[in-house]
């Protein structure tokens, strides 16, 4: 459903759906945003907690935001401050993964006035959102592309913790920039190597072994240099909650990653047992069918490329994406809404055939090909008003 604008440049959104994005974009376009009906006919009926605790991160890093609910929770209204960055510690809620926060603080980052310096605490991993390694095996390479120079960019895992009861720790460093680069990224190479990592936190060893073996053994049926490492953790490291998961990463020869994983949280899925090997198979049919989605971003983060594109330098960007996932789809919606920016979405068998009637027939594998989409648009030349000039 389409916003509805008011005189005072407000835009009003009904439902609880794609509320991060709402956000975010609030944030950086300075438009003011109001939801109603939030989950009103729910037996729940309101923001849940982990929404709450998005808002109140977001609060963090912001200077004059105005946030007001009503009493049922069912009704919000937030009005964006400028964004500040600097220290922040947060408590995530365990309702969701700390990647769920984390996504927000990247995608926000290099816009503030001062360098973001994080340290987020919750779950690590867990199967709602992208996991902190999915972040940082994926979307972290991402956003060094669009930044000129990634010095200062960095992120680490202090301690891990799985739900339900978290304890889990990272840190996180974003530089800021006075605006993002246009790029043209048209080419994902082919895959070169595998790399992965099977954590374990108050469980036997043996099982994070089984999970490695599983996926090496699929895995080595297509790719000779696969190595996954196993990391072992026990004590304050290991967090309060038992369990265990596996991480999987392909980078190309054109500096493309393609991610997938799995997580198995002894204490939540009681007797819903799940073997080791089992976990470790489907982890890596996933990336499999990530890489044979294609594209030079993966697509959970297709979004994310989105933006960056959107609000990169006034020149022609483009980038080559797999199929456009519903959650990408909607960004592109909310794009058009805070910043009046469309993309030109081809396609890439349309300009193969094209190309194909002024040189001749060609011969390619068109299986791939034809689910990949090229993403072009000019860039609304966003500057961050907020960085100092020396």
């Amino acid at each position: 459903m389409p916003p509805i604008t008011t005189e005072n440049n407000l835009l009003v959104y009904q439902g609880c759906n794609f509320l991060k994005q709402r956000l975010i974009l609030s944030v950086l376009s300075g438009k003011p945003i109001k939801i109603i009906d939030i989950r009103d006919n729910s037996i729940d009926p309101g923001l849940k907690e982990y929404e709450i605790s998005l808002i109140r991160m977001i609060d963090k890093i912001t200077n004059g935001t105005k946030i007001e609910l009503d009493s049922t929770g069912t009704s919000l209204y937030f009005s964006p401050g400028l964004l500040h960055g600097g220290l922040l510690t947060h408590d995530c809620c365990v309702e969701r993964n700390i990647g769920y926060y984390l996504e927000a603080l990247i995608a926000l980052g290099p816009f503030c006035k001062e360098p973001i310096n994080a340290k987020l605490r919750g779950v690590t991993n867990s199967s709602e959102s992208p996991s902190v390694d999915y972040v940082k095996q994926s979307a972290i390479p991402l956003l060094k592309k669009f930044l000129i120079v990634d010095d200062g960019l960095e992120m680490h895992i202090i301690k891990r913790g799985l739900k339900p009861s978290g304890g889990g720790e990272i840190s996180f460093k974003c530089p800021v920039r006075k605006n993002i680069r246009a790029i043209q990224f048209v080419k994902s190479g082919m895959v070169k190597r595998i790399r992965g990592i099977v954590f374990g936190c108050k469980v036997s060893p043996a099982l994070g072994n089984r999970a490695v073996e599983s996926a090496k053994g699929v895995m080595l049926n297509f790719l000779p240099d696969v190595y996954i490492n196993t990391d072992q953790n026990r004590g304050k490291t290991s967090g309060n909650s038992p369990g265990y998961g596996i991480s999987l990463v392909a980078e190309t020869t054109d500096g493309v990653f393609y991610g997938a994983e799995g997580v198995y949280d002894v204490t939540e899925k009681g007797e819903n047992l799940i073997t080791p090997e089992d976990l470790g198979k489907d982890v890596a049919f996933k990336l499999i069918d990530e890489i044979y989605r294609g594209g030079c971003v993966d697509s959970s983060f297709q979004w994310l490329a989105s933006l960056y594109i959107a609000l990169g330098e006034k020149n022609i960007s483009k980038f080559l994406t797999g199929p456009l996932s519903q959650y990408t789809i909607n960004f592109l919606q909310h794009l058009r809404d805070f910043f009046a920016i469309t993309f030109k979405l081809s396609n890439i068998e349309e300009e193969e055939e094209e190309e194909e009637a002024e040189g001749g027939n060609n011969s390619k594998d068109r299986d791939r090909e034809c689910l990949q989409v090229l993403m072009t648009c000019v860039g609304v030349g966003y500057k961050n008003i907020s960085k100092r000039i020396i």
